[in-house]
């Protein structure tokens, strides 16, 4: 049979706790019976587990404190819930708080919204300025920005090298950069 390794919890660890329990041995009676339903009850107001035995322990602290002002003693459980309750609500006020009220609220600023009419004249110039390129330099631009595949994959797909495209895609750039229809976008 193995020793415990913690036994303050079945006994009380020192002369302090004894003299507490000599004091009043009914409040260490009350404990040791109602210890696991105020645990709950701790428990439900926290949610952290050690949190909740933290706050039980400040609750019977106060109760303990309290013991010969209370005058019902079968009141007992309504009073060590409303220590809990009190605590546990002081704790949350005295917590940080990261946010503060101000009188003005903080708005992003406007995201400015393109005309739809203009985004589509865009996209018609566009088209046109790619329809005045060549096949070959056409396909290869197609390819590359309005189909999404790479420089690898469009060669591929046209069956040249990877080279040809990165030259007659350069080439192509440079001619949309010149189309005069285009220069109102620049």
């Amino acid at each position: 049979m193995t020793t415990p390794v913690c036994t303050s919890a079945s006994k009380p660890a020192g002369p302090v706790a004894v003299k507490a329990s000599l004091m009043y041995p009914s409040f260490a009676s009350y404990v040791q019976a109602r210890q696991p339903v105020l645990l709950r009850t701790a428990r439900s107001l926290t949610s952290n587990p050690s949190d909740a035995e933290d706050l039980l322990q400040t609750a019977l602290t106060k109760t303990y404190v309290a013991w010969e002002r209370i005058e019902d003693h079968r009141a007992l459980d309504g009073y060590v819930r409303r220590a809990l309750l009190n605590t546990r609500t002081s704790q949350w006020r005295k917590r940080k708080v990261d946010e503060f009220a101000t009188d003005e609220l903080p708005e992003p600023e406007p995201v400015p919204v393109a005309d739809p009419a203009e985004q589509q004249a865009l996209k018609d110039a566009m088209w046109r300025a790619i329809m005045k390129l060549p096949d070959r330099q056409r396909a290869m631009v197609v390819l590359r920005y309005y189909e999404d595949l790479s420089e690898a994959q469009t060669a591929e797909v046209l069956g040249v090298s990877i080279g040809t495209v990165k030259s007659a895609v350069s080439r192509a750039l440079g001619k949309l950069r010149e189309d005069p229809e285009l220069t109102p976008v620049r």
